[in-house]
């Protein structure tokens, strides 16, 4: 009961930031690679199901409810934030979810097994930081991609003005 009071409290607070602070310039620029990676990180939590690459406690349906909660909460709201924040600056970006990797995967991790949340099984935290930083440098190409200008039209002719 505690944990879904924090978890909904968390996701209005982390929700209100966005709202408030940033610009809508930078929500509507960063939404898409924002969308990618939470649907990766869907489709990996759906796949978890056939593998077991960790255990949520309470089975199934609280596995599902906590990566929804994870996913749609702080990671959405902190992607967005990383991208305002570093985008166009590559290196900031790697060094930054670099950093924010490293602590998900070690200590926070360790803290969450800890108290009995959630239970690697067939991943370790390294296995786990690799995914996320492997995930982020995804997101920074996907990023480029979808922001590659548009290769201008050879075929018309230019105008002799």
């Amino acid at each position: 009961m505690l944990a879904n009071f924090f978890r909904i409290i968390n996701a209005i607070i982390m929700w209100a930031l966005i709202g408030f602070f940033l610009p809508k310039q930078s929500f509507k620029k960063y939404l898409p690679v924002t969308l990618f990676c939470s649907c990766i990180l869907l489709i990996q939590t759906l796949l978890n199901l056939l593998f077991k690459w960790w255990k949520v406690k309470g089975g199934t349906k609280y596995m599902i409810f906590d990566a929804i909660a994870f996913i749609f909460g702080p990671f959405f709201t902190m992607n967005l934030w990383v991208f305002h924040f570093t985008y166009g600056k590559f290196s900031l970006y790697a060094i930054c979810n670099f950093i924010m990797d490293l602590v998900f995967a070690y200590p926070l991790s360790a803290f969450f097994q800890k108290i009995g949340h959630y239970q690697l099984k067939k991943f370790n935290s390294t296995i786990l930081f690799l995914i996320s930083y492997s995930l982020a440098l995804l997101n920074y190409g996907f990023q480029m991609f979808i922001e590659k200008p548009s290769e201008p039209d050879l075929s018309k002719p230019k105008s002799s003005e």
